[in-house]
């Protein structure tokens, strides 16, 4: 297959940008049909950053890089809605990628498999659900998209060598390898240190001496760039946060453990399709080639388990790779199989195994566009502007509590006493979640949804007692009060509660939900509280909430 003409490449590229991203805009508002705790903590995140311009690990703990949510923000500060930010900010990311997308598609991939490889780094851009096979809408964990985006970018120029008769262009590439592993480093710093030491390899057996050393340049000087306009401060509050984080007891892994992301039933065809493309390359001479992606598989495998959903975006990219470099027709591996046929068939068993993923991924915005809005709600509704970020009204305000049915006095209590005293805990309660108040057992239940509801009530409650205005740390998993009534963000908080006590020494009191949305998070939070020194002195109690004074 001959390089893909740019002009047509372009064209493509530039169709996906306008359909995906201008069905988005067309329907006038996000609608979002799952993970409200998520977006949540993005609205939490975006506006604090574009209303009050609030840094990340500065101003606020999150694990998050900036990149991850300042296109978002930017549009915030702007005057959009939440939900037209968001919708801005991907279009303007994938124009950001379309140039070094076109030269990668062009330089490294053949005929029509760079026109799908292009299209799908900008679908990858634009989607509006973050993967898998699950077909509700949802903006969460679009920073893992965005990120591939990046990694999509600067693994076939490390690995690919230039197509015959395109030429490479060494110190636009490096540029490019070292822009997009600093844009994961601000992004989601998990890719980085995964993908990193791939890439460098690949430059390094292959000498390729100009390509790494730019790369290396254009990275040192995107942290240069930040640290000029944030100070050095700003990567130890960064350190800080990402071992905060790995440290929490309140996020464990996300899904299945790192061995089942390798082996387990819905993972194991990739990984085998993964395993031979290395075997077919080795044995088509490829070495460098293969040697290079043997040392980023178990990188992408980590980025896979430490992704909520497990879903390994690189299978397409791996694909494409193996369609790509195959050697002539009549080579043969060492037990006569055909190499290039094989590799062929490696290729359909990583496309088919990615499938799910990337076609819910392009579908994502036309169902979106299609989803009627007669029973949607504001999620928030503290800024008029917001009101382009709609959830269903049931999953809004219809408020559901899970509580055991195995306590004291209930009818299993004997089966609670018999994990006990195996000392078995129940499944993915990670922290002993049953916490106390002052000597007094709090209730022992989480509200399943109906998030809406439940900030909204905390909010008015607060409010009619005489409590607006303050700083106000909250005991549980989000600290969204401040969207919903007239509070402002806990200074130094965190939008997602990780463990210890972020914020805590400039609250003026600290909310107790008797129901919370994590009663791990709960637990841990008073458990943190007490440790660092802290007394709580009850001030107010609503039918839902307790106010207490932090005194040290």
């Amino acid at each position: 297959m001959e390089p893909v003409g740019m002009g047509r490449l372009a064209a493509v590229l530039g169709l996906v940008v306008a359909v995906l991203g201008g069905l988005a805009l067309a329907k006038g508002a996000f609608l979002v049909g799952k993970h409200e705790g998520d977006t949540l903590h993005l609205v939490d995140m975006v506006l604090r950053m574009g209303l009050a311009g609030q840094v990340p690990h500065l101003d606020f703990m999150t694990p998050i890089g900036i990149g991850a949510t300042w296109p978002i923000a930017a549009f915030v500060a702007a005057g959009f809605g939440v939900g037209h930010a968001f919708f801005a900010a991907q279009i303007a990311v994938a124009l950001g990628l379309l140039l070094p997308t076109l030269l990668v598609a062009r330089s490294r991939f053949p005929g029509w498999v760079g026109l799908a490889f292009g299209a799908y780094v900008m679908g990858l851009c634009l989607a509006l659900v973050h993967g898998e096979a699950n077909a509700v809408i949802s903006p969460s964990m679009h920073y893992n998209r965005w990120a591939w985006a990046l990694a999509y970018l600067a693994l076939p120029l490390a690995i690919l060598r230039p197509l015959p008769g395109v030429g490479g262009r060494p110190a636009l590439e490096g540029a490019v390898i070292g822009l997009a592993l600093a844009g994961l480093a601000l992004t989601k710093v998990t890719y980085f240190v995964a993908l990193a030491p791939a890439i460098f390899l690949a430059l390094a057996l292959r000498r390729d001496w100009a390509r790494l050393g730019l790369a290396l340049g254009a990275g040192l000087l995107v942290a240069a760039a930040m640290t000029a306009g944030f100070g050095f401060d700003y990567w130890l509050a960064y350190v800080h946060d990402l071992l905060a984080v790995s440290r929490s007891t309140i996020r464990g892994a996300p899904g299945a453990d790192y061995a089942e992301i390798i082996t387990a039933p819905p993972y194991l065809l990739g990984s085998l399709g993964a395993l031979a493309l290395v075997i077919y390359w080795r044995q088509s001479g490829f070495k460098t080639e293969g040697l290079a992606l043997l040392v980023a598989l178990p990188g992408l495998a980590y980025i896979t388990y430490q992704n909520w959903g497990n879903d390994p975006q690189w299978l397409i990219l791996l694909a494409a790779f193996a369609i790509t470099l195959r050697p002539d027709p009549g080579a043969r591996s060492p037990e006569g199989w055909p190499l290039a046929a094989g590799l062929g068939a490696v290729a359909l068993v990583l496309a088919t195994a990615g499938a799910p993923s990337a076609i819910n991924l392009f579908w994502s915005p036309l169902r979106h566009f299609n989803t009627p809005t007669d029973r949607l709600v504001p999620m928030i509704g503290k800024r008029a502007a917001d009101a382009d970020l709609l959830v269903s009204g049931a999953r809004a305000y219809h408020v559901t509590e899970i509580r055991p049915a195995d306590g004291p006095g209930q009818p299993y209590a004997a089966y609670a006493a018999l994990l006990k005293a195996q000392d078995i805990r129940p499944e993915a309660q990670e922290t002993e979640a049953v916490a106390e108040l002052n000597g007094a057992a709090l209730p022992d239940c989480e509200v399943g949804q109906g998030y809406g509801a439940v900030f909204d009530t905390w909010a008015k409650d607060l409010g009619a007692a005489g409590f607006g205005g303050a700083q106000i740390f909250v005991a549980d998993l989000f600290s969204s009060l401040w969207l919903y009534g007239d509070f402002p963000p806990l200074a130094g908080g965190t939008p997602w509660y990780y463990g210890g006590t972020p914020g805590l020494a400039g609250a003026e009191h600290v909310l107790v939900p008797l129901c919370p949305l994590s009663a791990a998070a709960r637990a841990a939070a008073l458990e943190a509280v007490a440790q660092a020194g802290w007394r709580l002195e009850e001030e107010a109690r609503g039918a839902s909430w307790v106010l207490l004074r932090p005194v040290r």
